[in-house]
């Protein structure tokens, strides 16, 4: 019997050591030395602090600066942890709504975000969550609706904030994959350095 528990104790303990220590370790050393900076988060500085990630939308409230698109996260509800709370980029609780085409709830919030947009047709992005409810991009034109209501609160021109989205909109990956998108945090980032 100790012969067939030996090699079975040996191998669990190096494949324990390959796949949970050396393989981890390699990988994040091999990440660290070729493209630190996403390795770590993407993270976005602003006067040398962390403000944000690239890969994760924020919740932005002012009409002084660009919405992202909705988000469908939640977390434990502090005052009854077995209940959940909205809890907009929560991405500790990465998730869309689940609500299905047919549900009134989904029906009810999109005609609810639309009518916030005034009487402009509204992009889909900004009317509905993503799968992931962390989407730190909108499309160009979701962007451009906004433009109007950001140049109001800012007292700037329209065409100058405009100008500012087209100038933001990065391309398709690799020139061919996805679409046109704009980074909701890096418009800001721009728009506060632009025009304060």
């Amino acid at each position: 019997m100790l012969s067939l528990i030996r090699p079975a104790v040996v191998l669990t303990l190096t494949f324990t050591l390959l796949t949970g220590l050396a393989y981890p370790l390699a990988m994040t050393g091999f990440a660290q030395g070729l493209m630190p900076r996403q390795a770590n988060g993407s993270l976005v500085l602003r006067d040398g602090k962390v403000v944000g990630s690239e890969l994760i939308g924020q919740a932005f409230a002012s009409p002084r600066y660009f919405h992202g698109r909705p988000s469908a996260t939640s977390a434990a509800d502090p005052a009854d942890p077995s209940k959940t709370v909205d809890a907009p980029y929560n991405a500790a609780s990465s998730s869309g709504s689940n609500l299905g085409a047919s549900s009134k709830a989904l029906a009810d919030a999109i005609r609810e975000r639309a009518a916030a947009l005034g009487s402009r047709p509204a992009p889909a992005d900004l009317v509905t969550a993503s799968a992931s409810g962390l989407d730190p991009h909108l499309s160009p034109a979701a962007a451009l609706v906004q433009a109007e209501r950001v140049a109001i609160a800012r007292n700037k021109p329209a065409e100058r904030v405009r100008d500012l989205v087209q100038r933001n909109v990065e391309g398709r990956s690799f020139g061919l994959i996805g679409e046109p998108r704009v980074n909701v945090l890096a418009l800001n980032l721009a728009l506060d350095a632009e025009m304060p």
